[in-house]
């Protein structure tokens, strides 16, 4: 099969390639070639034992999608957008990424269907994010809650979730949507998501280094390590999806902790002299973008399906210690 990262730079790409490059498979079919595309080129494996094409595109220019889909990858991956804060900072290009990119992708996809009669229906992974429901917010969330998005980030997911329902609906290929839950801890350096400090309050001190906490420790999250996500991907690309129906969005399973509960786990795994690196000192826009963020989800449909996810959030910060550090503590 031949597959296709949009968004294969970040983060969750990156670790998603480097997996695929060690299993060299999907569900049992064999990867014969990989795409992978990003605002910046992103770097090809070097052990895959697959081809690999990478490119720098910008999924928002019109002519880029139709290119993408050409070569009609059998599985795509589309993990590309701005993270909250930017989008809730830069209007226009929020909507231009996280919107009008990811339609873009859909309708290349819907015309390349056309032309072949129907015979190229690829099945699309679509990362959509929890910064889909709005406050007020029951204590457990549900699967049947509804999406009432209270950021620019929110509101750009729940329209393209909408889209990759009815385009699938009509059959034009394969959808399913993940609603990721803050990815914790990620590795590499702060970025502009207005969730990064969840992360930084574990990594900059497990580095040696000093990490600022805007928000109270009180403030409640849902967190997945980038190992969960990359293995919700991969669910998600072989899952049989005639047991989704046309509820074609699943809220991702994760770990409910406060931000206290996260230092408490930090100190346990790796002491206070660590924890001291972290300095309190209040921002509050990130505050008050937090307050309108969900804080625990049933995820039952997710589960009953087969996405799985760490026990706790001490399970979350070993991970890291693992896989960034080679499970020794800087």
């Amino acid at each position: 099969m031949r597959i296709l990262v949009i968004g294969a730079a970040g983060m969750i790409g990156r670790k998603l390639v480097d997996q695929l490059s060690k299993d060299g498979s999907i569900g049992g079919a064999k990867i014969t070639h990989a795409d992978l595309v990003d605002i910046v080129e992103p770097s090809a494996p070097p052990a895959a034992p697959f081809a690999t094409t990478t490119a720098a595109v910008d999924i928002a220019a019109p002519y880029v999608a139709p290119k993408l889909t050409a070569a009609e990858p059998d599985a795509i991956f589309l993990l590309a957008s701005i993270v909250s804060g930017e989008a809730e900072s830069d209007f226009d290009k929020g909507y231009a990424i996280n919107l009008d990119g990811t339609r873009g992708i859909f309708e290349a996809i819907r015309q390349r269907h056309l032309r072949t009669d129907g015979r190229y229906r690829p099945r699309v992974i679509f990362t959509s994010s929890i910064a889909v429901f709005g406050a007020p917010f029951p204590e457990t969330i549900e699967d049947e809650y509804f999406t009432t998005p209270l950021t620019s980030y929110g509101t750009q997911k729940a329209i393209c979730e909408l889209l990759l329902a009815d385009f699938s609906r009509r059959g034009f290929f394969d959808g399913i949507g993940i609603r990721l839950p803050t990815i914790c801890v990620r590795p590499g350096r702060p970025n502009l998501a207005a969730s990064g400090f969840f992360s930084n309050i574990i990594r900059e001190p497990l580095a040696g280094k000093e990490a600022v906490l805007p928000v109270s420790e009180t403030v409640r999250h849902w967190h997945a390590s980038p190992r969960s996500a990359v293995g919700f991907l991969l669910h998600a690309a072989t899952l049989d999806t005639a047991a989704l129906g046309p509820r074609r969005n699943l809220t991702m399973p994760g770990v409910s902790v406060t931000v206290g509960e996260q230092i408490a786990a930090l100190r346990k795994v790796a002491g206070e002299d660590v924890v001291k690196r972290i300095r309190r000192e209040p921002d509050e826009t990130i505050a008050r973008i937090v307050a309108g963020w969900p804080t625990n989800f049933s995820a039952q449909r997710a589960l009953a399906l087969g996405f799985r996810v760490e026990r706790s959030f001490e399970d979350i910060i070993r991970n890291h210690i693992e896989e960034e550090h080679g499970g020794r503590i800087g």
